[in-house]
């Protein structure tokens, strides 16, 4: 199990029956969606997720998924308004009401200041979409429709390919967060990501609050993807979110866009999700599409770390079904990745921890070892390991809580807690112990250790070894 699996918690999975067999299915992160209430819905679930963790003696790692700036129309006068194409229809604020042409209401002041002739205006997923074609003097904004549909009150509404002044954390993800925090997640994803500022933003309300938990950027806007590389120096996991990032970019763009946000994830060894829509049919289906089984294997293939459920196990019927065909549909696309992925030498100007992971993986490869076993404190030698995608199992030593979790994210990685470092200060002993305790590994089996080894009366500063143990 080397690709992880993120599940999503909803009606369909809040028992703790159903969570324990999603976990032993092989979910290793559950999503928290925010989206659809506050911190005090999530106490139970929490709490079921904490004794499951601990009757099944596995990290389970929870991701606190907040809602952020989501862009609505308000409460329309009549129940819907039927859209022709060519229609023309005015965007405004609701204390206008306007009758002269349908009339949608529309109260973030921002954005209707930001409107130009020519910009792109989608509503419901795609399913509407409009062209702006004048900002009136009268400060609203004529629409023409593209395409002919129905509008109904509190239709999301998306800009593709506009950036908005609109911060990605609204003060209910703040105060989400704040609660989230409390409640002990894990990790958090925050929405509609435009800057690195924003990355920066949640993380020092993290640290402000004494915690040091991953941040997951969720790539929705156009904007987000052309500021890739500096999102990517700032965040600790990207998530691929397809359902509005096909919103903003040209469907046909889509499979493109995705692999190469994915390679430039395992470039940056920033740990990345594919998401949306992934065995969506198994809402209501015991069994996925051809196609959607194809979309998850490619997925694995592109270099995933982790693919997400979202509907399939918040809704639907079969939740732990989905789960099981999910893993087995990773577990043989993993053995393809395997045989296809090469080993490849760090560009001369990346840094040592870089070739140290690469040094790991060769000996591993030419030794012929059962693992790698990685000591570190903040996982990030184990992360490196895996943007390699060798064959052998990672497991991550580590004895902070937190990064422990935080490896969940990772390809490949098995996240082990060092309960007791007091009871071996040296980083190799405690690998070292590790091994010789395990019964995942035989006698005469070959393992490669990284560690941190400190100068005499020293301590450790970051990875700086790496040797072959034989048990």
């Amino acid at each position: 199990m080397k690709t992880k699996i993120v599940a999503t918690v909803g009606p369909a999975s809040n028992s703790k029956t159903t969570l324990k067999a999603l976990a032993q299915a092989g979910v290793r992160v559950f999503r928290l969606n925010f989206s659809h209430g506050d911190a005090s819905m999530f106490v139970d679930i929490i709490r079921s997720i904490r004794e499951i963790e601990a009757e099944l003696a596995v990290p389970l790692t929870i991701m606190q998924d907040l809602s952020g700036p989501k862009i609505r129309l308000g409460m329309l006068e009549e129940k819907a308004i039927n859209v022709a194409k060519g229609m023309r229809l005015l965007l405004g604020p609701t204390a206008r009401r306007i009758t002269e042409l349908p009339y949608l209401p529309f109260d973030h002041e921002v954005i209707l200041e930001s409107l130009t002739p020519g910009d792109r205006m989608v509503l419901a997923d795609g399913g509407l979409q409009f062209t702006v074609v004048e900002r009136r003097p009268d400060a609203l904004v004529l629409l023409e429709a593209n395409n002919s549909g129905i509008v109904t009150s509190r239709k999301g509404l998306a800009l593709p390919g506009k950036a908005t002044k609109v911060p990605a954390l609204t003060e209910k993800d703040k105060r989400d967060l704040a609660a989230g925090l409390i409640l002990g997640v894990d990790a958090v994803a925050i929405s509609y990501v435009q800057t690195a500022e924003d990355v920066r933003e949640a993380k020092n309300i993290i640290l402000a609050a004494g915690k040091n938990i991953p941040v997951v950027v969720k790539l929705e806007r156009q904007g987000a993807v052309d500021k890739l590389d500096e999102i990517l120096r700032e965040t600790d996991v990207v998530m691929v979110a397809r359902g509005d990032l096909g919103v903003e970019c040209p469907l046909p763009m889509l499979p493109a866009l995705q692999k190469r946000i994915i390679r430039a994830c395992n470039k940056a060894a920033k740990p990345v999700i594919v998401a949306t829509q992934m065995l969506l049919s198994m809402v209501n289906s015991p069994a996925p599409t051809r196609a959607e089984t194809t979309d998850v294997a490619n997925a694995v293939l592109d270099g995933a770390d982790c693919v997400m459920l979202s509907e399939e196990t918040a809704m639907g019927n079969f939740p732990v079904e989905t789960v099981q065909y999910m893993r087995e549909i990773t577990a043989q696309a993993e053995k393809l990745l395997l045989e296809q992925r090469e080993l490849v030498e760090p560009d001369a100007d990346r840094g040592i921890p870089e070739f140290l992971a690469y040094s790991a993986c060769l000996l591993a490869k030419k030794a012929g070892a059962k693992a790698i076993v990685s000591h570190s404190m903040s996982g990030s030698s184990a992360r490196q390991i895996s943007s390699r995608r060798p064959p052998q199992s990672i497991y991550a030593l580590t004895p902070e809580p937190e990064s422990v979790k935080a490896l969940n994210f990772s390809w490949g990685v098995i996240p082990v807690h060092i309960a007791d470092p007091a009871a071996e200060t040296s980083h190799v002993g405690r690998a070292e112990r590790f091994i010789a305790s395990s019964d995942e590994f035989l006698p005469e089996e070959k393992i490669v250790i990284t560690a941190g080894q400190p100068p005499k009366g020293g301590q450790p500063r970051g990875t700086n070894l790496v040797k072959i143990y034989w048990k």
